[in-house]
């Protein structure tokens, strides 16, 4: 990642922020139409004198702060949107952690004094606020990026019907907040690779956040155990009804209603787009928090760590405790994760908890029990007195979704030879044998209960593990 611009200037030390913030003077004074223009005027200073020209300026707390303010409060479909790719593209021009060469490694340099969209602990006591926190009361802490989550998935559910732009506004700003998560984590991760230094991640955004969060430190009217927990819920309760809305989407060839005015259909069809980029902004943010969590165990493991890092159960034992109360989620959850070691990961640990006794476990020690391999999965289905062993807790519809979902993964890493390392380690047999007990793990299920269905997705990975067998077997 590269550091910024070395020779902008910031914006504070010439008369750019004077004239750009000369433009809001008038906030709440003008109509509606006049404060429209004059923001959107705002906008475009700000973006003509930080991002063009050939000497660009950094922008300063305040320019950065009025921009995050229009993004919050427009109530205009269209400043929201520009408001958005600005603070994004600044972010870019401008970012608050980036890695630089330092000797034989890459150190990370992070910008304590630049301005950011979250107020968790310590940060707040940086950058141009002075003594005035009410400038503070815009910015996110844990409790209210909870909150943003939550009023996202209730308009989502279709409990909040009456404001389509208030939805939007929050899918956008979640957008943006997850992004500038990844920004802060992403560089730090790369760094903490080579240096083994846990305090690079312990001082993350995302880690920050989801200490306070699950330390009870915001105003969030739920146990400390369960906060994170919900999180996580409202999460993968987005995710699922989003994943029914596309499906109704594609099932449906009606349009919108042709009486619907051009702000409603525009706010209908923005709403729909955005929530499909918010699914990829969700499973972002569990990737990040999966990756926080191995991190952390290493880092356990060396010691780095200590009590004042806190306790949270890793994300993907909410997600599998989910999972195991809730099957409405499977589907849904499993398409959302895309990046096949996560994926895999869950996958993994799902079948372990049909078969394999729970292990005592110490803060310190690994699982005792032998990791789960997707060869050892496919060998337990393919014999008849393991699988109904297995199906006696676990329904067979869900044991054949599973099944399908992981063949699909074993398909895109044989395509892929990055994958290989760690992939033959989680896969654990050739693409031939897998395909072989992939056909007959869903014989054998078939034989316990003649009547189940199974659905076109499961049908296209067993035909091409069929097919893929007779080739293979053949060459």
């Amino acid at each position: 990642m590269a550091p910024p611009i070395a020779a902008a200037a910031s914006a504070s030390d010439g008369g750019i922020e004077e004239n750009a913030m000369a433009i809001l003077d008038t906030f709440g004074v003008k109509d509606s139409r006049d404060l429209h223009d004059d923001r959107a005027a705002f906008l475009e200073a700000v973006r003509s004198g930080c991002l063009s020209g050939d000497k660009p300026s950094s922008p300063s707390w305040r320019m950065y702060n009025a921009v995050f303010q229009i993004l919050q409060s427009s109530s205009s479909l269209e400043l929201t949107i520009a408001s958005f790719h600005l603070l994004m593209e600044l972010g870019k021009q401008y970012p608050r952690v980036y890695l630089t060469n330092s000797g034989p490694h890459q150190a990370v340099v992070i910008d304590k004094e630049s301005w950011s969209p979250f107020l968790l602990g310590n940060n707040a006591l940086y950058g141009e606020i002075g003594g005035n926190t009410s400038r503070l009361d815009h910015l996110f802490d844990s409790s209210r990026f909870l909150l943003l989550v939550e009023d996202m998935v209730e308009a989502a559910n279709g409990k909040d019907t009456n404001n389509g732009l208030k939805h939007v506004e929050n899918m956008v700003m979640f957008k943006y907040l997850v992004s500038t998560l990844e920004a802060d984590f992403l560089p730090r991760q790369i760094a903490y690779k080579e240096s083994l230094d846990w305090s690079i991640l312990r001082e993350s955004l995302l880690n920050v956040l989801l200490v306070l969060l699950v330390n009870g430190c915001c105003h969030v009217k739920a146990s400390r155990k369960l906060v994170f927990k919900t999180l996580v819920m409202k999460c993968i309760s987005f995710l699922n009804q989003c994943h029914r809305e596309v499906e109704d989407n594609l099932s449906s060839k009606e349009d919108y209603p042709k009486s619907a005015s051009d702000l409603d259909s525009s706010l209908a069809f923005s709403s729909l787009v955005l929530e499909r980029e918010v699914l990829l902004s969700v499973q972002k943010l569990f990737i990040m928090v999966i990756n926080l969590d191995l991190i952390r165990k290493e880092a356990d493991k060396l010691g780095r760590t200590s009590r004042s890092d806190g306790f949270r159960n890793p994300i993907l034992e909410v997600v599998l405790d989910e999972l195991s109360y809730n099957t409405t989620n499977l589907s849904s959850v499993l398409l959302a994760f895309v990046e096949w070691k996560s994926k895999l990961e869950i996958i993994l640990l799902y079948f372990s908890r049909y078969y394999v006794k729970p292990a005592v476990r110490t803060r310190r020690s690994d699982n005792s029990q032998q990791d789960l391999t997707v060869e050892s999965v496919l060998s337990l289905f393919s014999a008849a007195t393991s699988a109904k062993a297995i199906v006696k807790n676990m329904h067979p519809d869900n044991a054949q979704l599973f099944l399908a979902h992981t063949y699909q993964v074993c398909l895109s890493i044989q395509g892929d030879s990055s994958k290989n390392t760690d992939a033959t380690q989680m896969i654990g047999a050739t693409l031939l044998q897998i395909s072989c007990k992939f056909v007959s793990a869903f014989q054998n299920l078939r034989k316990m209960n003649p009547n189940i269905e199974i659905s076109p997705f499961e049908k296209e990975a067993l035909f091409t593990a069929a097919t893929l067998t007779r080739k293979l077997q053949n060459e």
